[in-house]
C-alpha cells in the first residue's frame, strides 16, 4: 500500500498540488524522523515539539517560527527535507495557470478540482505501474464531499480531459487530515511549497534561489512526475531544474 499525503500550494497566478506516495513500512520511520527534526528545534530555540512543520511559516517567520532566526529556519527546512529525502518515497507535482484557465474556462473549472484530477491520474498511473493500491490523505479543504464525490465519478466515468484515465488503484474514498496532526502531511506541504517558489520565480533573488536548490537537491531524486499546464496553449513545463 502507498500512502498518498496530498497537499496544495498557490498563489493568484499559479496552482500546484504534490504528492507524496510513502510505502506502508516507511510512514512510521519517516514521522519519527521528522519528530526528530522538530525535537532538536525545540531544544535549541524553545519552541514546542509539536509545532507544525509548515513551509510558508517556516520561510516566512510566522507562527510557532516568530522567534527563530532565518538561517536556523533554513536549517530546519533542510533536515526536514533530509529526513525525507533518505527513505524511498515518491514525489508527484501537478500545477496550472490559473489566469490561463480562467481565461479558458471562465469561473466554472476551480483550479484545485483541476489539478488534483490530474494529479490522481499520475497517482493512478504509478500505483499501477508498482502493482500497488494507494490510500490518499489529503490536508484539510473546503467542500471535502465534492472531491470525494469527484473521486467516485472518476472511477466510473474517468477523469476526463485528454489523459482521461478511470482510477482503479486509489482505494475506499479521499481521506483528509489536519496538517498539524499529521508529520506526514507536513513532509508534503514543505515539498510542494518549495517546489511551487522554484517554478514560478518566487526565489528569484540569486541568494535565494541558490539556497532553495540546496534544499531541494534532498528530495530531487524522488521526483517522479511534475508538470504545469497552461490552458491557453503556452509550453508547458516541468518545473525548477
Amino acid at each position: 500500500m502507498l500512502l498518498t499525503y496530498v497537499d496544495e500550494s498557490y498563489t493568484d497566478r499559479w496552482y500546484w498540488v504534490g504528492a507524496l506516495l510513502v510505502p506502508e513500512a516507511v510512514a512510521i520511520p519517516l514521522s519519527t524522523a521528522l519528530d526528530e527534526v522538530m525535537t532538536d528545534a525545540a531544544k535549541a530555540y524553545g519552541i514546542g515539539r509539536a509545532a507544525e512543520l509548515h513551509g510558508y511559516d517556516l520561510f516566512q517567520g510566522r507562527m510557532s517560527w516568530a522567534s527563530v532566526p532565518p538561517r536556523a529556519r533554513i536549517a530546519i527546512y533542510n533536515a526536514a527535507l533530509k529526513a525525507i529525502g533518505t527513505y524511498d518515497v515518491t514525489v508527484i507535482l501537478r500545477g496550472v495557470d490559473r489566469h490561463g484557465l480562467a481565461r479558458r474556462y471562465g469561473l466554472t473549472r476551480p483550479a484545485h478540482e483541476v489539478v488534483l484530477s490530474h494529479l490522481l491520474e499520475r497517482v493512478d498511473g504509478y500505483a499501477a505501474m508498482r502493482d500497488e493500491l494507494a490510500l490518499v490523505i489529503a490536508d484539510e479543504v473546503d467542500n471535502p464531499a465534492t472531491h470525494r464525490s469527484d473521486l467516485t465519478r472518476y472511477r466510473v466515468d474517468g477523469t476526463g480531459g485528454y489523459r482521461s484515465r478511470r482510477l482503479s488503484r486509489i482505494v475506499d474514498t479521499l481521506h483528509f487530515a489536519p496538517s498539524h496532526a499529521s508529520r506526514l502531511v507536513q513532509a508534503v506541504d514543505l515539498v510542494t511549497f518549495l517546489f511551487r517558489r522554484m517554478a514560478s520565480g518566487a526565489g528569484a533573488n540569486p541568494r535565494e534561489a541558490t539556497t532553495n536548490t540546496r534544499l531541494w537537491s534532498w528530495v530531487e531524486p524522488r521526483r517522479y512526475h511534475s508538470w504545469c499546464w497552461h490552458p491557453t496553449g503556452r509550453p508547458t513545463h516541468e518545473g525548477p531544474a
